[in-house]
């Protein structure tokens, strides 16, 4: 099986974050975009974007969801979705290495290893415009602009039925790796991926207490779409790291995106089994 590969997951990220800031609607965002598609073209996942027109507390902003599709043997899908902007900061630079970074690095070094997988569902992995609050604080419908755009375009033309599971990678790059469940999470699809960080003997990591975040999933929940959210937000912020000018290369590592990378892959045999198992 091919293996995830965190030397090329951050030179991604790297790449990434000498681009800057990357708010919505930014030339940065749009450089973003280009570099990230041109990494899916080289590893022959075809890309498409979805784009729209938003209206947010403080401007109107052209923004750019990119799904790239890796065909399986069935057409039933699993999405893996991550943001790739960051928030708009005025008062400072804020790159965003773990925060909006490293789950489009992870997302692209993901596609290249199951373009080489035997799949047995066809995978679509999502990278989500607009998950940050325009506005300071997050709060009321400021947030989560690219998943609600694309759940919303899915259940307008059906395509929703197909969609089985969505995988959520947010925050994954902090050198202190320390991911708690997350309890507005699906139970079951939580459970499989916990349960891979142990057979890993990476559950030091994905620890066992937990916490509710608000997230690009609670769309997908909404439409009924079992959902996980791998984030580490807790001891991101308590590190200082969250939404400061520290969130920086210097504050995550290759090791943790590795860890990730590792536990999802290893999940993916028992949440295509659970999802494939004929009903009765």
């Amino acid at each position: 099986m091919p293996k995830f590969d965190s030397n090329r997951a951050w030179e991604h990220l790297r790449q990434l974050v000498a681009l800057g800031p990357r708010p919505s609607g930014s030339p940065a965002i749009e450089q973003s975009r280009n570099y990230i598609k041109a990494q899916l073209a080289a590893a022959g996942v075809p890309v498409v974007e979805q784009t729209w027109d938003e209206q947010t507390p403080i401007d109107r902003v052209r923004m750019v969801n990119l799904v790239a599709t890796v065909a399986g043997a069935g057409k039933d899908r699993i999405a893996i979705t991550g943001h790739y902007d960051t928030k708009l900061f005025r008062e400072f630079r804020f790159v965003g290495a773990s925060d909006g970074g490293s789950s489009a690095a992870f997302l692209i070094e993901l596609a290249r290893v199951l373009k080489a997988r035997k799949n047995a569902m066809t995978y679509e992995l999502i990278f989500l415009d607009g998950e940050e609050a325009r506005l300071r604080d997050w709060g009321g419908r400021d947030n989560t602009y690219g998943s609600r755009h694309y759940v919303e375009a899915a259940k307008r033309d059906g395509s929703i039925a197909t969609l089985k599971a969505n995988v959520l990678v947010d925050m994954i790059g902090n050198r202190e790796l320390r991911i708690k469940r997350d309890t507005n999470s699906t139970p079951w699809l939580t459970d499989i991926i916990w349960d891979a960080a142990r057979r890993q003997k990476l559950d030091m990591y994905f620890v066992s207490d937990s916490g509710a975040v608000e997230d690009d999933h609670f769309p997908f929940l909404a439409a009924g779409v079992p959902s996980v959210d791998i984030i580490d937000l807790d001891r991101y912020a308590e590190l200082g790291k969250w939404h400061t000018p520290q969130d920086t290369l210097d504050a995550v590592s290759a090791r943790s995106l590795q860890i990730v990378g590792d536990v999802v892959l290893a999940a993916l045999p028992q949440i295509e089994a659970r999802l494939t198992k004929p009903s009765r």
